[in-house]
């Protein structure tokens, strides 16, 4: 049995993971578990490039407190001016150890424009979320994109897609692919 570190105690996070691996590899047996890892960036990242570095982070410091398991997951929510508008989005860094890194990233959508100003002062996008929908905790329930699109959409289904981009990598068939260098 393989092992999984996620490096987050989210339910959603842990349930996308073992969604994405159970897709990807159906015939494996994986153990799955959600640590604290610090993503060593801001609380609510505000570039595609520092949420990015969230996931990746996470990973390396779910490794160091854990470097007996075979694959470290980060994931990552971030958002991002764009014109007018705010997007909303994550990052999912998967490491294996192999020292293998894949990556995925989830669509983005456009966040209301009373959660993009909350969020511009200071608050997380879970933050604003709660404030603007009258929920309470919902980024470790249905998340933004759950709110907005009625649950059509809940935050597992959103990050789970993401983690299959990022095991990409992992699949027998293409890690030949992925060791050709061009």
């Amino acid at each position: 049995m393989k092992t999984i570190i996620i490096a987050s105690t989210n339910p959603v996070k842990i349930a996308s993971v073992r969604e994405g691996f159970d897709a990807m590899f159906a015939h494996e047996k994986y153990s799955f578990e959600g640590i604290s890892a610090l993503s060593s960036v801001s609380h609510q990242p505000r570039s595609d490039r520092e949420t990015e570095k969230g996931a990746l982070s996470r990973v390396r410091n779910a490794k160091k407190d854990r470097p007996d398991a075979d694959y470290w997951v980060g994931i990552e929510g971030g958002v991002e001016e764009s014109g007018k508008t705010m997007e909303a989005f994550a990052w999912v860094v998967i490491e294996s150890k192999e020292g293998v890194v894949g990556k995925g990233k989830t669509g983005t959508f456009m966040l209301p424009p009373k959660v993009a100003e909350l969020i511009r002062n200071g608050k997380e996008l879970g933050e604003a979320d709660d404030i603007v929908f009258g929920e309470s905790n919902s980024k470790q329930k249905m998340g933004a994109v759950g709110l907005l699109t009625n649950n059509v959409i809940d935050r597992t289904a959103y990050y789970t897609h993401a983690v299959i981009l990022a095991l990409i990598r992992f699949t027998s068939r293409n890690k030949v692919l992925y060791s050709v260098r061009v």
